[in-house]
């Protein structure tokens, strides 16, 4: 949240970091696991990582091995989220059970703290209060706000109440507790919604989506918010005076951008920009055109669609092309054509190209890194812990 690095997950497990110093230069990436599924990524005590997900494990990254350097089980079923407080000295993690669990950060790892009040329901979403005294989670149809001191639930609100009959159930997906006691709320309707939790009542709604509101961060300074939604869009919401140089304020939803065309399943508000991951497999980094003192590289609309590491190697002489996904390689023979054209033309084929090989790997670690040798009798890859290395015999 105030540092310079940017962590991102994947559905398969592996970690990334960016570095926004560098021009977001992606710095680090830590392979992924068949047993190791990411939903929430934190930073706490200054530079250190913590990942948690569906395997109930809490994992804490060696940034400098790039390994899964420890796990502590967190002890209620599937981690749906977890969340560090402003100082970074303790994690909080909601549990498929209902629970919700503080966990200390200490030297070399963490250490099991307490349990907080229970209540039935899966808690998907979690945020400290900056001050550190409160924690609201979100759950199906409701949320509630918990005081940290006394473990005890202090306000359960539910979403749905307004709407009359409601058929199917309300999910939070996302939540957020602002200084001034305010709680924003994004859900399955497509409603960004902000509650005044000790009188428990709604202050503002903005539908933003006809499909769900996934995610949602707030800025540092508490006035603006981005919000990722299930059609790909993104916005942004503004804390505005209704009047110029009027004390009243209020939320503005600005237009809607269409950057992505899956889910918007994360999202991170930086000083200067609005970053969003899909399932599209796309990073997005759209920088805040007011918070730019001179043009320059922050003010480029970023889209990573390309890994920033190889993934295909070629082996020139023998005309083979090694491909890498996390759990298996292919080797293809290129196809060969007796036609010559200008650069851009379509050639017609004499030989198509021909798969030769599908290479899986063993374990359940992901492979890091692949190489084919030029005269391409030789296979090579790796994983976080083994290195591999394979004869290719190609009998005509």
């Amino acid at each position: 949240p105030r540092g310079g690095r940017l962590a991102l997950a994947r559905t398969d497990g592996a970690v990334e970091v960016y570095n926004f110093a560098a021009n977001y230069f992606q710095e680090k990436v830590i392979p992924g696991h068949d047993a190791r599924s990411v939903e929430s990524l934190c930073w706490a005590a200054g530079d250190r990582l913590f990942g948690a997900g569906l395997g109930g494990d809490i994992t804490e990254y060696d940034l400098s091995r790039l390994s899964a350097a420890r796990g502590v089980d967190g002890g209620g079923g599937p981690i749906w989220s977890m969340v560090a407080n402003s100082t970074g000295t303790q994690l909080a993690i909601g549990c498929e059970d209902g629970s919700v669990k503080i966990f200390q950060v200490v030297p070399g790892g963490i250490q099991f703290e307490r349990n907080l009040d229970r209540r039935k329901g899966r808690v998907l979403c979690l945020s400290w209060h900056p001050s550190g005294t409160h924690i609201v989670a979100g759950s199906i149809d409701f949320f509630r706000v918990i005081d940290v001191t006394s473990g005890q639930t202090v306000q359960r609100i539910m979403v749905n109440h307004q709407v009359e009959k409601a058929q199917r159930e309300c999910v939070v997906w996302a939540i957020a507790l602002l200084s001034s006691g305010t709680v924003v709320s994004a859900d399955s309707f497509g409603r960004v919604q902000f509650w005044d939790w000790q009188q428990g009542t709604l202050a503002e709604s903005h539908t933003v989506s006809t499909s769900a509101a996934l995610s949602l961060a707030v800025s540092e300074k508490e006035d603006s918010i981005v919000v990722g939604t299930s059609t790909g869009a993104t916005y942004q919401l503004q804390l505005l005076p209704v009047k110029l140089g009027g004390l009243e304020k209020r939320w503005v939803r600005t237009k809607p951008f269409q950057f992505h065309s899956h889910d918007v399943r994360a999202v991170a508000h930086s000083p200067t920009a609005l970053i969003s991951g899909g399932l599209d497999a796309q990073l997005v980094i759209r920088p805040l055109m007011e918070k730019v003192q001179k043009k320059g590289y922050d003010t480029v609309l970023r889209k990573f669609t390309f890994p920033h590491r190889r993934l295909v190697s070629c082996a020139r002489k023998a005309r083979l092309l090694l491909f890498q996904f996390s759990q298996y390689l292919e080797l293809w023979r290129l196809g060969s054509t007796e036609e010559t054209g200008k650069d851009g033309e379509v050639l017609p084929l004499c030989r198509m190209p021909e798969h030769l090989v599908q290479l899986k790997s063993k374990g359940p670690e992901h492979i890091y890194c692949s190489c084919v040798s030029p005269c391409g009798t030789w296979v090579g890859y790796s994983t976080a812990s083994r290195f591999q290395l394979y004869r290719v015999r190609c009998d005509g």
